[in-house]
């Protein structure tokens, strides 16, 4: 089969392997669509581990059904990427996410099972749902990283009312923005210091306005915005680093609600001062819960949400390197790419 596997730092490269083969108890998906997600990124930043070919966000059409009695040859899928154990105590009380073995063989984040970026995948049978036939293949790759955002929005206390702040403007950030707005935030700002995203985040309609995160006069500007002067009532940092975190604890208001959504794979430093002297609520956010994820088909069914307005660009494995370049440019407005394994290059010849 024909994928696209890291070679190195910010380096993939298209390679032909041996085509995946069914199995009892799994299913194998022929892959139609696969999104690029920033986790993506940062194994693409790092090269590691050579050779893994990333994609765990797909949808696509089910080729070999492993035995099973729920899912037939034909059926329109998409899946969990996940591997949770379902023996542990945080299995056993619906918390798959925070299973230790939940990352262990996880689709396109292990050697052991390929993603979407080399066209099929093998799926636990009990992480495939189907697609219902509303919902595109385009919004079926979309479901993944939208159920990430539900989590985010689902534990970050959330009111009607509230006024709150998202901090980065890539796809999970203004897919939390998105279901901020929806579960009846009044008020919704994004920072972000690329222009052409944080433009595109109102442009959407996720947020009613953006801050340039680089504006020395950020603080003044956003505490203008908030109801006493003194912080939102929730913060999303969908970044990760050190400066974004701070940001999340400044801007918080007194026993206010921050959700880290964002990883960084390294330390950060952040000023635990404040986040102690106004006791706010500081919470980690991690993937999703299968009843999450079914959430969100349900959305998507129902016309309650629009994924594929997130959608930027559908592309070839030729040009899954350049879509890395563009999504990490600091200056492109891309969010979402998704990645389409059986679309080729055209390539034009001349006279």
């Amino acid at each position: 089969m024909k994928c696209v596997a890291i070679a190195g730092p910010k380096k993939l490269v298209v390679e032909s392997r041996e085509a995946l083969v069914g199995k009892p108890g799994y299913i194998l998906i022929d892959v139609i669509k696969a999104g690029i997600c920033g986790s993506d990124i940062h194994y693409w930043v790092s090269g590691e581990p050579k050779g893994l070919v990333m994609g765990h966000e797909f949808s696509g059409i089910v080729i070999d059904n492993g035995g099973s009695k729920k899912f037939k040859e034909g059926d329109r899928v998409t899946a969990l990427p996940i591997s949770p154990c379902l023996k542990c105590n945080e299995c056993r009380s619906g918390n798959v996410q925070i299973c230790e073995h939940t990352w262990e063989d996880a689709i396109g984040l292990s050697l052991k099972y390929p993603g979407g970026f080399g066209g099929r995948v093998l799926v636990r049978e009990d992480m495939v749902r189907h697609l219902p036939d509303n919902v595109t293949f385009e919004t079926g790759a979309m479901i993944e990283p939208a159920a990430v955002a539900l989590r985010a929005v689902n534990i970050s206390n959330v009111k009607k009312g509230d006024r709150a702040l998202v901090i980065g403007g890539g796809i999970i950030g203004l897919l939390t923005a998105y279901f901020l707005k929806l579960r009846g935030a009044s008020y919704v700002a994004v920072s972000e210091a690329n222009p052409a995203r944080g433009e595109k985040s109102v442009k959407l309609g996720v947020a009613d306005e953006w801050f340039n995160a680089l504006d020395p006069k950020l603080p003044e500007k956003l505490f203008a915005k908030t109801e006493c002067g003194n912080g939102f009532d929730v913060v999303a940092d969908c970044c990760g680093n050190s400066p974004a975190l701070t940001s999340g604890i400044v801007f918080t208001r007194p026993n206010g609600n921050l959700v880290m959504v964002g990883i960084s794979l390294g330390n950060v430093s952040v000023p635990l001062v404040s986040a102690v002297m106004k006791e706010i609520n500081i919470k980690g956010s991690i993937a999703y819960k299968p009843i999450e994820f079914d959430a969100v088909i349900k959305l998507a069914s129902d016309k309650k949400i629009n994924l594929e307005k997130f959608v930027d660009d559908i592309v070839t494995l030729e040009d899954v390197q350049h879509s890395f370049e563009r999504l990490t440019s600091g200056s492109d407005s891309a969010v979402k790419i998704l990645v389409d394994p059986n679309k080729h290059k055209i390539i034009e010849l001349k006279d």
